[in-house]
């Protein structure tokens, strides 16, 4: 069971590294619409991301990969119990990355607009969706014993799901938009931090009726009350949202944003903690349910899978640091004459 338990947590882990770093493209994507003023600030917007944005969904990949091959029974039910909703994302992430690369191929304000569209919807859709689904499996699953799922794909729109969207949305806005403050100057830079100020308050009370509401709909609050330490993670979580408020106010940008990662990794957490070791409930029957210890593979595939992950993991996280390292400077107009420039 040890081996289980750790690929559980490593998949949860898995998960919240991605959240924490697409989570800006997505929410800067998102925001594209809303605070580019003209061509220039757009660019900016697609620059701030551009070098980034393909490694940051590797993480994604990662995170599938292990479902797959760690928890295989989990990856299949999840795949046909969430079909609609996870083509919807692959579908919006593709046109997402489609849109990088081929805005800037015709020079035309109509051909720009349509890619500036894509890239809007193959955010927003993603965020809101991510978020969905997470709420619905904190919430339960309604599957039968052969994992077979007895709903729709509105059954997963419910208020609880979807105050789940509305959480992670919140979550990827203000690390958008805490993103752009970093990389941009002058106008762009002071309208991304008094947004992120704006979005801030309203992540804050999202994140209030969602901590309420998962004491209703969930039952992901047994394992906190069986172990009362557990609640530092919603602790640190706190810490890490009014840590972004207090660096705000600071304009300590880089320290705001590395507390919006703490945030979106705590708020990963306080869902992986209270699962733990469920992995897909069933709300049909607790007995249906998908755990760490019933659906995993074998102890020598976790046990060769852990190897691969500790020689080879370490190097990417050490590739990224690298590329977030070369590419930590602001974004300035006269960067945009690049050929290599989006």
């Amino acid at each position: 069971m040890l081996l289980q338990d750790i690929w559980f947590f490593l998949w949860g882990l898995l998960w919240a590294v991605y959240f924490l770093t697409d989570g800006f493209d997505l929410g800067l994507g998102s925001l594209l619409p809303f605070i580019a003023n003209d061509e220039n600030e757009k660019r900016i917007i697609y620059n701030a991301m551009g070098p980034l944005w393909d490694g940051n969904e590797v993480w994604l990949l990662t995170a599938g990969g292990v479902t797959f091959a760690a928890f295989p029974t989990v990856y299949a039910t999840m795949f046909s119990s969430l079909y609609t909703a996870l083509m919807l994302i692959l579908f919006a992430l593709i046109v997402r990355g489609v849109s990088f690369e081929f805005r800037g191929k015709v020079d035309s304000p109509g051909w720009r607009k349509i890619w500036d569209t894509y890239m809007f919807v193959g955010s927003l859709l993603p965020a809101i969706l991510f978020g969905a689904a997470f709420a619905n499996i904190f919430r339960g699953i309604p599957i039968d014993g052969q994992g077979i799922y007895k709903g729709t794909f509105f059954t997963l729109l419910n208020p609880y799901g979807l105050l789940g969207g509305i959480l992670f949305l919140m979550l990827f806005l203000v690390h958008g938009s805490l993103w752009l403050a970093i990389k941009s100057n002058g106008a762009l830079h002071q309208r991304a931090v008094a947004l992120a100020k704006k979005l801030w308050v309203v992540l804050l009370v999202v994140a209030v009726i969602f901590l309420v509401a998962s004491k209703f709909a969930t039952t992901l609050y047994d394992n906190y009350f069986k172990y009362p330490a557990l609640f530092l993670v919603i602790l640190i979580t706190v810490a890490g949202l009014f840590g972004v408020r207090i660096f705000l106010a600071k304009e300590s940008c880089w320290k705001a944003w590395f507390s919006s990662a703490l945030t979106i990794v705590g708020a990963t957490f306080f869902g992986v903690v209270g699962l733990y070791p469920r992995m897909f409930p069933s709300s049909l029957d607790p007995a249906y349910t998908l755990t760490a210890h019933n659906a995993s593979s074998s102890p020598l595939t976790l046990k060769i899978m852990l190897i691969v992950a500790l020689i080879f993991v370490p190097i990417v996280i050490a590739y990224q640091a690298w590329a977030y390292r070369l590419f930590s400077g602001k974004v300035r107009e006269e960067d945009l004459a690049y050929e290599e420039a989006y």
